[in-house]
């Protein structure tokens, strides 16, 4: 890989060469992907000036080797898509050097002059130091430069150089647990300008994903009105958590605001304990009539907006077919339906024989219930046959593990939880594809052929987007 660590002002105007020895141009910027907390921000790649001036996007997971100076690429094929930059984008020479800093530990104001990358196990790089100079006064000389941690200096986070619309916009691209990690983060000023941002869709989906202590937080935050408008955009069990968190008199005005309707759902759910089936269940699965066919199941089950779990079993019932239904058939799981003819009856192909689960069962015999079928998802059925419900295996999860998990999460740092990965495989390039050939100019190149839109695909793939 050459360098271990790389300051990026001397990147600058280096040349880049396909492993062949093919020049494909000059490094202009290296981009940067900026976290909202004070951990080091991950490396996207690079801005490379091909001989028509175009400047494109190379992924930093198609550089093998950093010299002194030249880059050179596993492949030839790059992407000829120019370059834009993206909200949660940053660009290390144009807009962190020369930025202003704050060292954390005096509180003396600084002038980022470098920036060192340095790659990791899993082949990813990160910004982990920072060139600083201390800024000048009339009364000081000119200061000593100290290569400090990224995380000794205050300003850079994305929540300190983007407004609350340029945080809008990377978190739209982001999922409601990511944000709601992100969100987390915030200072509580800039927390209450992006929730008061939101629609009440989004926020009741980011909602979800957090913390009860954050959850009841934000909650305060909003007037009553909006309160019970999220509320009812909330999965019902998830409301009932929420509500079963606050105290009682607060939980009854909110849930009196609520439509009927959704607020119906809710309470029968906070009648149940909070670790027992009753208490975990969403009352909305996926149900149907034994006349429904087999086709109206898998487009049911094909509905983006119900969650994976969910969606592994439609369940069987007489009318009424909403919670608490008529009298419960049986299920069908997504893989059974795959197997069947579109135009067979879901009543020929359900399973009356598995096991249900009362809503008093406890979280143990949940667990086991689980464990024993092989299930994602299972009904919950009462003493009369009526189905009250269903609990999915990520409402067991969030019971398991420790009182305040959400707020140990993490953003994920290069698409991976966790340590250990010893390397990403498969992005190193695409292959039938020709390379920098063929046409005279500077060095012998003027520009760069042969490159398909797989490669376009698979670069935007490797940035994220």
């Amino acid at each position: 890989m050459g360098a271990a660590r790389v300051f990026v002002a001397r990147m600058a105007g280096l040349a880049v060469f396909g492993p062949d020895g093919e020049r494909i141009g000059r490094v202009r910027d290296v981009v940067v992907s900026l976290r909202v907390d004070a951990s080091p921000p991950r490396v996207l790649g690079l801005v490379v000036e091909v001989a028509t001036r175009r400047r494109i996007f190379v992924p930093m997971l198609r550089v093998t080797s950093v010299d002194p100076s030249a880059i050179t690429l596993s492949t030839g094929s790059v992407s000829l898509r120019r370059f834009h930059q993206r909200p949660n984008e940053a660009l290390v020479i144009g807009q962190i050097l020369d930025a202003p800093v704050r060292m954390l530990d005096s509180g003396e104001e600084a002038v980022v002059v470098d920036a060192s990358i340095e790659p990791t196990r899993s082949r990813d790089w990160v910004v982990e130091r920072l060139a600083v100079r201390p800024r000048r006064t009339r009364l000081t000389r000119r200061a000593q430069v100290n290569v400090v941690p990224w995380s000794a200096v205050s300003g850079l986070t994305l929540s300190d150089r983007q407004g609350t619309e340029g945080l809008l916009a990377v978190f739209e691209t982001m999922r409601p647990a990511d944000v709601a990690a992100a969100l987390s983060e915030l200072p509580a000023k800039r927390q209450h300008e992006v929730v008061d941002a939101l629609d009440d869709e989004r926020l009741a989906d980011i909602f979800e994903e957090l913390s009860e202590s954050d959850q009841r937080t934000l909650l305060a935050h909003l007037h009553s009105e909006r309160a019970a408008d999220v509320l009812e955009a909330m999965s019902p069990d998830d409301a009932a958590d929420l509500l079963g968190e606050l105290p009682d008199d607060e939980s009854d005005r909110l849930l009196a605001l609520m439509e009927p309707e959704e607020s119906g759902p809710v309470r029968r759910l906070l009648r149940y304990s909070s670790d027992t089936a009753g208490g975990l269940m969403t009352p909305e699965p996926i149900i149907l009539r034994p006349d429904a066919t087999v086709a109206e199941a898998l487009a049911r089950i094909a509905n983006p907006d119900i969650p994976p779990a969910l969606a592994s079993m439609v369940f069987v019932c007489r009318s009424p077919s909403e919670t608490p239904t008529g009298r419960y058939l049986g299920c069908v799981h997504a893989q059974r339906l795959l197997r069947e003819a579109p135009f067979e009856l879901v009543a020929g192909v359900v399973d009356s024989e598995l096991t249900r689960l009362t809503p008093d069962a406890t979280l143990e015999e949940i667990t086991r219930y689980f464990a024993a079928y092989n299930l994602v998802a299972g009904p919950v059925v009462d003493a009369e046959d009526h189905l009250l419900g269903a609990v999915t295996v990520d409402d067991v999860l969030d019971h398991l593990l420790p009182e305040g998990w959400r707020d140990e999460m993490t953003e994920p740092s290069g698409g991976f939880v966790g340590s250990g990965v010893s390397g990403v495989s498969g992005v190193s390039g695409v292959s039938g594809v020709s390379g920098v050939s063929g046409v005279s100019g500077v060095s012998g190149v003027s520009g760069v052929s042969g490159v398909s839109g797989q490669t376009t695909t698979t670069d935007e793939m490797i940035r994220g987007g």
